[in-house]
């Protein structure tokens, strides 16, 4: 594993602006066009959205690993475009950055969709 350092402290008002959720992930399927590209669609509870995340080469399988489990995403990024698709928030994983397969940031028990982290 690859260690980092300590990022730059930040205000806590700045942490506060990130709307982390927890949401199911219901379905993912390929990014035509894209060896790393893959889409979510994921369940708030009152809302659903479309988010794409690069995870095709670090698993064999990502719909049968990840669909119907929960995760903790990012609900209020301005939505990126990418391959012609929209992305409505992003994914919090952990390891990528530490150049090990990633794995996803889960609450380890179901809990209701749309669920505020904080």
């Amino acid at each position: 594993m690859k260690h980092l350092p300590i990022k730059p402290i930040i205000k806590f008002a700045d942490f506060e602006k990130l709307d982390i959720r927890v949401g199911t992930i219901e379905k993912v399927e390929d990014v035509t066009g894209s060896d790393r590209l893959v889409s979510l669609t994921v369940n708030f509870g009152e809302f659903k959205r479309k988010i794409l995340v690069g995870m095709k080469k670090e698993r064999t399988d990502a719909k049968a690993e990840i669909e119907g489990k929960q995760a903790l995403f990012i609900v209020n990024l301005e939505p990126r475009k990418m391959l012609g698709k929209v992305s409505e928030g992003m994914l919090f994983d952990i390891g990528y950055s530490n150049e090990i397969t990633p794995v996803l940031a889960m609450p380890e028990k179901e809990i209701p969709n749309g669920a505020c982290a904080g």
